[in-house]
């Protein structure tokens, strides 16, 4: 615990917890498994619901439910600020150029023009194919309920009609 009122050595402590971070979001901000989301580069107001939903288990996840109930509540916010000030991660992609699939224009609403991310939804562009499909499958399934919108919506998404989706948001 850091020394009350002494901010540098409270940055120092939660940098070293953060690190721990690395283990499945990389070092580099690239995941070492695709089910793995970027976070580096996120919107902060993102990523600090998402702790607040892992802390109060609105969502469900063993690994980062233990992450975020490590954290205190003083420092999840400059945790998701952390992440947000990253640079978002340069990674190559084999997907081709390929024209949008039928609905991603839905996605756009929030998720903004190139899925490039905003205030009301993050960024998708350049998320894992596997990562992307298993979020959709999870928001579809029930398996996923902590985004009421994106329960409806993905729904009411085939599973063919997600996986392109998934393949095209991947390529961006």
């Amino acid at each position: 615990m850091a020394t009350l009122g002494n901010v540098a050595e409270a940055e120092a402590i939660l940098g070293a917890k953060l690190l721990v971070c690395n283990t499945c979001h990389g070092a580099d901000g690239l995941p070492r498994n695709a089910g793995t989301p970027i976070i580096w580069g996120l919107q902060e107001n993102y990523l600090l619901k998402q702790m607040h939903e892992f802390q109060s288990g609105a969502r469900d996840n063993d690994v980062m439910t233990w992450m975020a109930t490590a954290l205190s509540q003083a420092e999840v916010g400059p945790a998701a600020a952390y992440f947000a000030k990253k640079s978002w991660p340069a990674r190559r992609t084999n997907a081709a150029s390929a024209p949008p699939p039928a609905g991603i224009a839905v996605c756009q609403i929030c998720h903004q023009q190139n899925l490039l991310g905003g205030l009301p939804g993050p960024r998708l562009a350049g998320q894992s194919y596997e990562y992307l499909i298993e979020a959709m499958s999870a928001f579809a399934e029930g398996k996923r309920t902590n985004n009421a919108d994106m329960v409806k919506i993905m729904e009411a998404v085939s599973p063919t009609d997600r996986e392109a989706m998934a393949r095209y948001i991947s390529g961006l």
